[in-house]
């Protein structure tokens, strides 16, 4: 790609945003309707993504009904909504259950996961709850 034109290379790069907006979109879109596959995270990035390669998607995803709101607040706040973080810890908990009775695994590798789990759901808990704007 070093000898493209800088031009071509911009179109190149704009392609391969756009291809992985479009790509998160559609997991997003799986995770809103599988149980244990996370939406929002997607969804995000999708947002960068386009941000990147277009306008016209990322305002379509920003102003979505059902999911520009939660976009927009971490967005603008770094913020996640107190009925995201319960649904998203209530996840991660039956995820790991469903780990532990589908994968019977040994204490050393039950014990490691859960603590990766744990700092997930550390991490989604000391984020800000959405703030009032006055």
């Amino acid at each position: 790609m070093q000898d493209l034109p800088e031009p071509e290379r911009g179109r190149h790069l704009r392609l391969a945003w756009l291809a992985g907006g479009i790509l998160c979109v559609g997991l997003g879109f799986i995770g809103a309707l599988l149980p244990l596959m996370p939406t929002t995270i997607f969804l995000i990035l999708a947002a960068g993504c386009f941000a990147r390669s277009s306008p016209r998607l990322e305002v379509w995803l920003l102003d979505h009904p059902r999911f520009g709101p939660s976009l927009r607040m971490w967005r603008e706040q770094r913020a996640i909504p107190r009925h995201a973080k319960v649904a998203a810890c209530g996840g991660i908990a039956l995820g790991y259950a469903l780990f532990l009775l589908g994968a019977h695994p040994d204490a050393v590798l039950a014990l490691a996961v859960a603590f990766a789990l744990l700092c997930c759901a550390g991490w989604i808990i000391s984020r800000p709850a959405q703030r009032i704007e006055p």
